[in-house]
């Protein structure tokens, strides 16, 4: 058990909740990019749409108290949960929150859920090594970060696919009519699904901490105020929007009809659901992507533009890298471990000089004849 004041405690749950305002700001695209970029709501209405929705998932979770098996993963999952101490749980959140906003500023939809991974796993390690990493945990997230936004591609597919051949001999008008409908309501419920993952990934840090620090006694179960806080708080971030990712996921990487939106909308929502009752952390932003090209695949694969969904895959491949050294730095600063970030930070330099001398004549090369 560590000691901690009352009023750190305070704050440095105030910083969690920070996240998770941030959380709601970042992934406000996840949910409602397709009604956007298919025009269904205004970009303002379909943020309060998200927002009500996110907050919603609070009441989901009361009545099936099994839905926030995903806190417990995150709680206790990833680093053993007797190894964590403030100064884990602040790196976590700071290396998280950083790469949140260098994403949001560039547009990038990245994963706020695996930025805060990998800022718990790099903190972890920072403290306590490897010896600290709940493997299976980790593992599980790790393999849904591959099959959610496969998985999600080829459930949309499979619903593209289905909803046309019963709609065969539908008019065009009436099927526009029809899946406006269905796509408002698969939109709610991705919403829905969404406030629900996603929340329970700082609950379950706040969690955490309570436990560390001796303010959580007995089983170790997520309190009902720190649900409730980290709901509102997602809400509230998600009413300040995300516009930049939206553009990107509702728009740049494949252009949506109302059909391949209510398609992307309840295959993503189908798999963030059977996420949270599995206790797997997922990625919404991976899941509704995959989702997305999956709907514009259905159609045609000259459709999606594959070069920037080729982008947010690289993104996603180094969220939990980037997030945990940014994590273990913040972790090894406030321990007083300054050669470290000194060694650390000098090593990124000279990486990121490297790669910018040579990136453009690596690229500037001219490319080998082709036989035609």
């Amino acid at each position: 058990m560590y000691h901690l004041a009352l009023p750190l405690l305070v704050g440095l749950i105030i910083v969690a909740l920070g996240f998770d305002f941030l959380n709601g700001l970042h992934d406000a695209a996840n949910s409602i990019a397709t009604v956007v970029g298919t025009r269904l709501i205004s970009p303002v209405g379909a943020v309060a749409f998200a927002a009500f929705f996110n907050f919603a998932a609070y009441f989901l979770a009361l009545k099936w108290p099994s839905l926030h098996n995903v806190a417990e993963t995150i709680g206790k999952g990833l680093v053993d949960k007797d190894l964590v101490t403030p100064a884990v749980v602040f790196g976590a959140l700071i290396g998280a929150m950083v790469w949140n906003v260098v994403t949001w500023v560039k547009g990038i939809p990245s994963s706020s859920s695996h930025a805060l991974v990998g800022g718990i796993v790099g903190a972890g390690v920072a403290h306590a090594g490897f010896p600290s990493i709940q493997w299976i945990g980790l593992n599980k997230t790790l393999i849904a970060i591959v099959l959610s936004p496969l998985l999600g591609l080829i459930l949309t597919m499979g619903i593209m696919l289905l909803t046309s051949w019963l709609g065969l001999r539908a008019s065009a008008r009436g099927a526009e009519r029809t899946f406006r409908g269905l796509h408002l309501v698969s939109s709610g419920t991705l919403s829905l699904s969404h406030g629900l993952n996603d929340a329970q990934k700082t609950m379950g840090l706040i969690t955490v901490l309570l436990y560390s620090t001796g303010y959580l006694h007995g089983h170790f179960a997520v309190p009902n105020w720190v649900a409730l806080s980290c709901y509102v708080a997602m809400g509230i971030g998600t009413l300040t929007g995300g516009w930049r990712v939206i553009e990107t996921m509702g728009t740049r990487i494949t252009k949506l009809s109302q059909h391949q939106g209510f398609s992307a909308s309840a295959g993503a929502s189908v798999m963030l659901f059977a996420a949270s009752f599995l206790g797997i952390p997922v990625s919404t932003t991976h899941t509704v992507t995959g989702c997305v090209i999956g709907a514009g695949a259905a159609r045609r694969a000259s459709a999606v533009r594959w070069g920037i969904a080729g982008d947010v895959a690289i993104a996603w491949v180094i969220t939990i890298p980037a997030s945990g050294l940014v994590a273990a730095v913040f972790y090894w600063l406030i321990s007083g471990e300054f050669v470290r970030v000194g060694v650390v930070v000098a090593a990124i330099a000279a990486l990121a000089l490297a790669a910018r001398a040579w990136l453009p004549r690596i690229l500037a090369q001219p490319k080998a004849p082709t036989s035609v």
